[in-house]
């Protein structure tokens, strides 16, 4: 579990995050979402240490992030596993040696512990026969799915995504969101995920945060965000053609 308390931001005397507090449980996938500016993607460097807060707490499970020395923010740390927005893979590693970079970094396995695991991670994506291509021998989504693959090689308790469906057509952004989803629930994650991507959040979104200029204005899920009060999030949600569609079929 992770809980944000108070979390205040400021750059050059601009507030862009303001009393912000949630609570992300593990097992479910976790969204924060609004438009372009918002915050969000700063709450996401917030949380994982990139950024300091200008006061309040981020707790993983109750381990104070900011407050800790550097040998338990470092435990934490390697107990994160990140799916950029571009994936991030190293253009000259092979897909299995992407997925292997942060055992190389930060475990102590022998190097046939490592095989196994890096097999295992890339079999869970359906990815193992592209173990020995290059990342550009290989398509968007499956470049995600080795993200994915990456992420969890750590067996890692906490995932964070920064729009993963950037970039991909609705079928493949489909499969992440569902890859995700499963994931989550089958490791007991505390996944996070940071989109605006209105499918993702129909379809997955078990809990929903709605962000608007530094603000948390609203907090629910998928099955309470098109009857949710606050007009910020209303005109957000229906200037999306999906949700407008979506209302109409009710």
């Amino acid at each position: 579990m992770i809980e944000i308390k108070n979390i205040q931001k400021t750059f050059q005397g601009k507030t862009v995050l303001s009393d912000i507090s949630a609570t992300f449980e593990p097992g479910r996938t976790n969204m924060i979402i609004g438009a372009s500016g918002t915050g969000k993607s700063v709450l996401l460097k917030t949380i994982v240490g990139l950024f300091e807060p200008d006061a309040g707490a981020v707790l993983y499970d109750g381990r104070n992030f900011h407050t800790s020395n550097r040998r338990e923010q470092k435990i934490i740390r390697s107990e994160i596993g990140m799916l950029f927005q571009g994936s991030a893979l190293f253009d000259s590693l092979t897909v299995a040696d992407n997925v292997r970079f942060p055992l190389n970094v930060h475990s102590d396995m022998s190097e046939s512990e490592k095989d196994d695991r890096v097999n295992f991670c890339l079999k869970r994506v359906g990815l193992e026969q592209a173990a020995h291509k290059m990342p550009s021998e290989i398509s968007g989504g499956m470049q995600k799915r080795v993200g994915i693959a990456r992420a969890i090689v750590m067996n890692s308790q906490y995932l964070f995504c920064d729009e993963p469906n950037s970039g991909l057509d609705p079928q493949t952004a489909w499969m992440i969101d569902q890859l995700i989803h499963e994931i989550t629930q089958e490791y007991n994650l505390t996944t996070v995920i940071v989109s605006h991507d209105m499918n993702s959040v129909m379809e997955i979104g078990e809990y929903i945060m709605f962000m608007y200029k530094g603000l948390k204005i609203w907090e629910g899920n998928k099955d309470t965000i098109l009857d949710a009060e606050p007009k910020e999030l209303r005109d957000f949600l229906f200037s999306n053609k999906l949700v407008r569609t979506f209302k109409g079929m009710q």
